[in-house]
């Protein structure tokens, strides 16, 4: 019944009966061929709607301050490759104003930033604030404190920044009233290259948390310091872009990172 209603509405013979069997007419599988066609479309539709829905894969660009490149945003992306196992990803570690270009351009899509952004086209998906520790060698006089103040830090040879940047003013300030007591003659761009200073026993930092989260620098101990300044960290992304479900499992998956090392800052 069904093929004989299927051949009256094409207006034309599908099947011929030969010897007792049904044998589709030339025109009967050209029309075949049609259907088929069409129907695998349906079928690769329906295929990239779920991988849509649930992905396997996908892309991924950050833009990373070198603070949040030692530990939270490389443990982030390890994290995700289980929920995405053939993602690919690609890390830069930019200076603000590089980064705030690249995301403008497109040329990457999300930043992880140490410092506030002021760009109108760019917004922040999540933001924290960020407290600074001390770091020192272990053995260090500094460590047998529970926590160092800024007054603890006189003699000793400072690894800081350049008051003429921002992270550098925000030390200045976390320095307070002693900034002018202490020896600062040792400068370096990041907080990475700090620890990698006072690991090597040049000397002691005073850096921001997220660079000694995930214990990534050994031989070096690690003590709360006393100030109230505070840095801001935040996923940026361009406004005028939607995000990807990659990005914002992303942004997802960064929180929680934040949550497990760096507690209640």
């Amino acid at each position: 019944k069904v093929l004989a209603q299927a051949q009256k509405q094409a207006d034309f013979a599908l099947f011929e009966r030969v010897k007792g069997r049904l044998l589709p007419t030339p025109e009967g599988q050209q029309l075949h061929q049609e259907i088929d066609a069409l129907w695998r479309g349906v079928e690769r539709v329906r295929d990239v709607s779920r991988s849509l829905a649930e992905p396997q894969t996908g892309t991924l660009r950050l833009a990373v301050s070198a603070s949040l490149a030692s530990f939270l945003v490389p443990r982030t992306v390890a994290l995700l490759c289980e929920r995405f196992p053939r993602l690919k990803s690609r890390m830069e570690i930019l200076i603000a104003p590089i980064m705030v270009d690249a995301l403008l351009d497109s040329s990457v899509d999300l930043g992880v930033a140490l410092q506030p952004n002021e760009h109108p086209n760019l917004e922040p998906v999540q933001a924290w604030r960020c407290a600074f520790a001390c770091v020192m060698p272990e053995g260090h006089r500094l460590a047998q404190l529970d926590a160092v103040r800024p007054a603890d830090l006189r003699g000793e040879r400072i690894v800081t920044s350049d008051p003429n940047t921002p992270y550098g003013q925000a030390l200045m300030r976390a320095y307070g009233r002693e900034a002018s007591r202490l020896n600062l003659d040792l400068s370096v761009r990041s907080s990475t290259s700090a620890c990698w200073y006072a690991q090597a026993g040049a000397g002691v930092a005073v850096v921001d948390r997220t660079v000694t989260a995930g214990q990534s620098f050994r031989g070096l101990a690690v003590r709360p310091f006393h100030s109230r300044e505070r840095l801001a960290v935040s996923i940026l992304r361009n406004r005028y872009r939607p995000m990807s479900a990659v990005q914002r499992a992303f942004c997802e998956v960064f929180g929680g990172v934040w949550k497990d090392a760096m507690g209640k800052d």
